[in-house]
């Protein structure tokens, strides 16, 4: 029993972490794999998933041996002016995505018959009193509420009942003999969803802030690996409800609103409002994560004070660059006319450049005795995590090659 209650009190930083990577962007990429490919890429997502776990773990493990952040170890180790540019990009990525956030709620609840200049400008002083009202305990459970609505896509694969003969099959099964130069485009947006530079820093600052102690350790890989698999179930069920309904009817979407408006007259209007009620909560709660995460690090970075427990007297940086980014992005959301799909093209893009470098600070530092002791990665760890950097690498660049190619070629 004891046991439990410890695990119960750990829980938070590896399932909150995961599960809000399913936001607006990973949503829509979700829809649109199963719109476009049915279920034949839903045996990417367990090696995606795994991959998963060892980059969560390393950077929950790191932030809990040394107490600190992802970007104030970097600043340590590395000097402040690789520091810098690696923050000026990343805010530029986090800025376009938190944008794509925002415009995840205003779909939303164009869904349901609200009005994008009601929704935005309500959800955004919401998130806002959240952070800077809140302590950490309080957010914490809040977007620990957050994630069990995910619930709302599972149900939905239930009502829709599949084939889940067909389901198993893709999904042990790797047909990579079917794939085809259409769906690259796809299988890196899996990927470059999936794992993201933010992810790293918010996990690694929510540990450290939490205070969890080396003791504790195993508890904390538990929390990864949930939370992970978590994301998993959700991924999956989100693919499935467009496979078995939108694939089979030839139905093409460019976004998640439009997956759950075209569901409701395939597979009923509760598959859709449940749908829709998944993509709002996503969206809100990322909308909140995202610069949260970013302020985290920035601060980290530069050596600022930061923290949700603090102040604004005491961490006047901390919660002015959090401000500033949600006011920037909601503003730009009501813009009439603003093309937010090549924002959030564009921001994936940066991201899909950064990540390699990020996953080799994190593989660097966690094989620095003197950074992390005992606790440092061992030798198969890195073989496997350097194979993650290159896989990452090679996807990416099909990912930035795709997107020039359309602007220049």
């Amino acid at each position: 029993m004891g046991k439990i209650v410890i695990l119960l009190g750990i829980v938070g930083p590896g399932l909150i972490t995961a599960n809000i990577d399913n936001d607006a962007g990973g949503i829509a990429t979700y829809s649109m794999a199963g719109a476009q490919t049915g279920y034949r890429l839903l045996w990417i997502l367990l090696p995606i998933t795994v991959a998963l776990i060892m980059v969560q773990e390393m950077s929950a493990r790191m932030g809990i041996v040394t107490g600190k952040g992802l970007a104030d170890l970097i600043r340590e180790r590395y000097g402040l002016r690789i520091t810098f540019y690696s923050l000026f990009f990343l805010i530029i990525a986090d800025l376009g995505n938190t944008m794509a956030e925002f415009a995840g709620i205003a779909s939303a609840g164009e869904i349901f018959g609200i009005s994008k200049y009601l929704s935005v400008p309500v959800c955004s002083l919401l998130v806002w009193l959240l952070i800077t009202k809140g302590n950490y305990k309080i957010i914490e459970r809040v977007f620990l509420i957050g994630c069990t609505v995910y619930l709302s896509y599972i149900i939905s694969g239930f009502i829709i009942s599949p084939s889940w003969l067909e389901v198993a099959k893709s999904m042990v099964v790797p047909n990579v003999s079917e794939l085809t130069s259409a769906d690259m485009p796809i299988v890196v947006g899996l990927i470059g969803t999936s794992i993201t530079p933010w992810m790293q820093f918010y996990i690694q600052s929510a540990v450290a802030e939490k205070g969890i102690s080396t003791k504790h350790l195993l508890y904390s890989k538990i929390d990864v690996i949930v939370g992970c698999f978590f994301m998993f179930v959700v991924t999956l069920f989100i693919i499935i409800c467009c496979a078995a309904t939108l694939h089979d009817v030839g139905i093409v979407i460019t976004d998640a609103k439009d997956a759950a408006l075209s569901l409701a007259p395939l597979a009923g209007k509760y598959s859709s409002v449940l749908f829709g009620i998944g993509l709002f909560n996503a969206s809100i709660f990322a909308a909140a994560l995202l610069p949260l995460a970013t302020s985290y690090y920035v601060c980290e970075g530069l050596g600022w004070e930061s923290g949700v427990d603090k102040s604004f007297a005491e961490a006047p940086n901390f919660f002015t660059i959090f401000t500033t980014l949600i006011v920037v992005s909601a503003i730009t959301v009501l813009i009439p006319n603003i093309n937010l799909f090549n924002i959030l093209i564009w921001s994936q893009v940066i991201n899909g450049i950064l990540i390699p470098l990020i996953l080799l600070y994190i593989i660097h530092l966690c094989s620095d005795t003197s950074i992390m002791g005992e606790y440092t990665n061992s030798l198969v760890y890195n073989l496997i995590s350097y194979g993650i950097v290159l896989l990452m690498f090679i996807a990416n660049s099909f990912l930035t090659f795709f997107e020039f190619s359309k602007y220049f070629l």
